[in-house]
């Protein structure tokens, strides 16, 4: 059965499919944007960039598709509103925003008419998102990539979310890899939609080097470990030379903050250092995120190659209920 768009705020998705925001340049315009020209939500990773810098790479999303175009921005930023301003005066479509909690993101969304898509780990703040004012929510659960607010299972975590949400579309995240999952959490579980990641990292049109596309396809099961960061969550990484050091504690704390990006910050090393570090290949002292289901991925497809798999094989199985 075909699958349903996803609405939120104005916006109509024809495919119910969001492609996660990484940043530090990995969720980029020549990522997105082909993402929104398939059918689904393009999210550029906008935490961290320079202001100018990602109303850039807006402007030139938005001159490649007539798609969906959004913008991830952690709270943790310290230039968070900043860079929520400046995305809405470059003509983002819709606003999605983790990794700490903001009330006032919901009236600058209501006086710009943006939407806002707040990313939760639980039901509590699922509960108060939906209050104020959020046009959609992601349930984010263990097995995803990065930052990550919980410890519990997608399939355990998105029922005790839906329960609570009733009025906007809600979207499963973390360690999805095929349609049939996708599927499976449409039907089985009641997602309006699906958000992907890690698979999106593994396309052509993702701008991050080869060597950080190949350390996540090298990566076996046991690879993908939890590391700290510098945020005040764990994340997940894959478990290369630095995370090891990490882990050990043989890495030197951060004496001077470079590049100044969090509110709040433990200096024990510089994220956006280490995340660029990946970005460019550095496998020995790089912080390469990547979702805990990795090792399932084999290839590097295009993004309409990603998408015709996903839709025919959730289509295959998809029963609306």
């Amino acid at each position: 059965m075909k699958l349903p768009p996803l609405t939120i705020g104005p916006y109509t998705a024809p495919i119910p499919l969001l492609q996660g925001g990484m940043s530090i340049r990995v969720s980029t315009s020549s990522l997105s944007a082909p993402v929104a020209e398939c059918g689904g939500i393009g999210i550029i990773g906008g935490s961290a960039l320079p202001v100018d810098e990602l109303k850039a790479d807006i402007l030139k999303a938005k001159s490649m598709t007539k798609g969906i175009i959004a913008v991830n921005i952690m709270f943790a930023m310290k230039n968070f509103y900043n860079l929520v301003k400046g995305s809405i005066d470059a003509g983002v479509d819709m606003i999605v925003t983790g990794a700490g909690f903001s009330r006032d993101i919901f009236k600058i969304g209501k006086e710009s008419n943006t939407p806002i898509v707040s990313i939760v780990s639980s039901p509590a703040f699922a509960r108060l998102a939906e209050k104020l004012g959020a046009a959609a929510i992601i349930v984010e659960a263990k097995e995803a990539g990065g930052h990550l607010g919980t410890d519990i299972s997608l399939r355990d975590l998105f029922p005790e979310i839906r329960k609570v949400v009733k009025k906007v579309p809600l979207i499963a995240a973390g360690g999805i890899t095929n349609g049939y999952e996708m599927a499976e959490l449409m039907d089985k579980y009641g997602a309006d939609g699906v958000q992907i990641a890690t698979r999106f990292v593994l396309t052509k049109e993702c701008a991050v080097s080869d060597e950080f596309k190949q350390a996540l396809l090298n990566a076996k099961k046991e690879d993908v470990v939890l590391t700290s960061s510098p945020v005040g969550m764990p994340g997940r990484a894959i478990n290369t030379p630095f995370v090891q050091k990490l882990a050990k504690g043989e890495v030197d704390k951060t004496k001077e903050c470079l590049y100044k990006c969090l509110k709040k910050c433990d200096h024990h090393y510089c994220i956006s250092e280490r995340l660029m570090k990946a970005h460019d290949g550095n496998y020995e002292d790089g912080l390469f995120f990547s979702g805990e289901n990795v090792y399932k991925m084999k290839d590097i497809l295009s993004v309409q190659e990603v998408f015709d798999q996903f839709v025919s094989q959730a289509e295959s199985v998809y029963k609306e209920s």
